[in-house]
């Protein structure tokens, strides 16, 4: 989804004429800027957290020549998924649930195949 297909989204949903969802949007992405720029926080229950994550400088390398690089110190936006978004989106559409046990034995024991692990 892009900016203009959430501000069409917006639109649609609240019946609000395009230019004033496209207001909405903006007004809401450059408060959160703003916010981030300063250095705090954002947390919005159910959804995530945007906080700012400081990085040192350090020696780097060029991947192509592998000549030494220096990096400067960096401050960089970093999201935090919620509870409530992590589990909607891992029950949502396109995910398939494990499968219960079923009642069969299947092999025997000593039989190559039987295995008393289980990888989720």
């Amino acid at each position: 989804m892009t900016k203009a297909d959430l501000i069409d989204l917006i639109a649609e949903r609240t019946k609000l004429p395009h230019g004033r969802a496209e207001l909405l949007i903006c007004q809401m992405f450059d408060s959160m800027v703003d916010a981030l720029c300063r250095g705090e926080g954002i947390e919005i229950r159910g959804f995530g957290s945007f906080s700012i994550r400081a990085y040192k400088e350090y020696q780097g390398r060029n991947p192509r020549t592998g000549e030494a690089v220096h990096v400067r110190p960096k401050r960089l936006a970093f999201f935090k998924v919620g509870k409530e978004l992590r589990e909607r989106v891992n029950n949502g559409r396109g995910h398939t649930p494990p499968k219960p046990p079923t009642s069969d034995p299947g092999p025997g024991p000593g039989s190559p195949s039987s295995s008393t692990s289980t990888t989720f």
